[in-house]
């Protein structure tokens, strides 16, 4: 056996499962199902552009082969000279406009569609009715403000579907990148500057996702950048709305109410040690961690866990376990698990929804 044939065909089953694992994805974070218009929009310009790549590929091959085919050397033909086409004007003409036309018909729809992608005139001319999200990337964590209905929230976006949602996007610290595939994006959050854009979120396609899309950072910012995930949560205007009354109502209240006496003495020791650094009133922006107001409500701990009081647990029991180099390491001293029992049932408790 030749001793080229086995890496052949390692390098045909390596080719074949790139390109079976290319096809997988979940909806709900996969950039090649889209959920939304700039989504839409961008998986087009993606499959226009792989056509094109394609079509050269094809055609040059192609070429490769008749070439290799008609002008190979025969016997007796040694000292033959094949016909020059050497500063032939036609074929000159011919390479020089195909690729122009090819890189017009990719280039007409990406200009197009990154002017309007980058229409934001609803936010220079203050609209009310448009909904507009400041949104702050932190070490190892997103902060979401909105600034027309005055409130604060934190690693879940909630968002309508079936319209335009406007960003401004900036970072605390470093630089991180804010991307939600499966909707569109990404764009950088800097700390020098804000960056603005929008998306729309498809209501058929956020069903088809279970109600709920998975954002991350696409910029290396730390020993933790791959755990720095948020959630998104797309819903009907009515009910956007009545989320909006729920936190806007919560702000009102002095402090959340505790039922039991093991969630007030949770309440007790997040006002001794946690308050200083996160708020639980929707009103409020720290900059130092996020704001805890509907924590009951999330759908993830840390970004990355699953909703429980298990993970609620031993997130607090060893912060540096979970999410390495993250700023609550070290903050909470000796927690007993009796203190522990009690603080995750207050914060599990801390809820708009109820």
């Amino acid at each position: 056996m030749k001793k080229w044939l086995p890496n052949m065909r390692l390098f045909t089953l390596f080719s074949f499962m790139a390109l079976l694992l290319a096809g997988c994805g979940e909806p709900y974070v996969s950039a090649l199902q889209p959920a939304g218009e700039v989504a839409e929009m961008q998986y087009d310009l993606m499959i226009l552009a792989t056509l094109i790549m394609v079509i050269v590929i094809a055609v040059v091959t192609v070429i490769f082969i008749l070439v290799l085919l008609r002008f190979r050397r025969k016997k007796g033909d040694e000292n033959k000279i094949p016909k020059q086409v050497e500063g032939s004007h036609k074929l000159e003409i011919i390479w020089t406009v195909i690729p122009i036309l090819l890189l017009l018909v990719l280039a007409v729809p990406t200009v197009s569609a990154t002017f309007k992608l980058a229409d934001v005139s609803a936010m220079d001319k203050k609209d009310e009715d448009a909904i507009v999200i400041n949104v702050t990337a932190n070490l190892y964590w997103w902060e979401f403000e909105y600034p027309n209905q005055e409130i604060v929230t934190a690693q879940e976006l909630i968002v309508p579907t079936d319209e335009k949602v406007y960003f401004n996007l900036k970072a605390a610290d470093v630089k991180h990148s804010f991307w939600i595939p499966a909707v569109g994006g990404k764009m950088d959050t800097n700390t020098e500057n804000t960056n603005r854009f929008w998306l729309k979120f498809d209501s058929k396609k956020t069903e088809e996702a279970g109600g709920l899309f998975y954002g991350k950072c696409a910029e290396l910012c730390g020993p933790s950048h791959a755990l720095m995930d948020f959630k998104v949560k797309p819903l009907p205007r009515a009910e956007f709305d009545q989320w909006v009354d729920k936190m806007t109502a919560a702000k009102g209240q002095e402090k959340p109410e505790t039922s039991t006496d093991v969630a007030r003495t949770g309440e007790e020791i997040f006002n001794t040690s946690c308050i200083t650094c996160h708020a639980v009133n929707p009103g409020e922006k720290r900059p130092t961690a996020p704001n805890l107001a509907n924590f009951g409500d999330r759908s993830s701990i840390a970004g990355k866990l699953e909703h429980s009081e298990e993970n609620l647990k031993a997130w607090l029991r060893d912060p540096e376990e979970v999410k390495p180099g993250n700023k609550m390491t070290g903050t909470y001293g000796d927690l007993t698990e009796q203190d522990l029992d009690a603080l995750t049932e207050y914060l599990m408790g801390l809820s708009v929804e109820d």
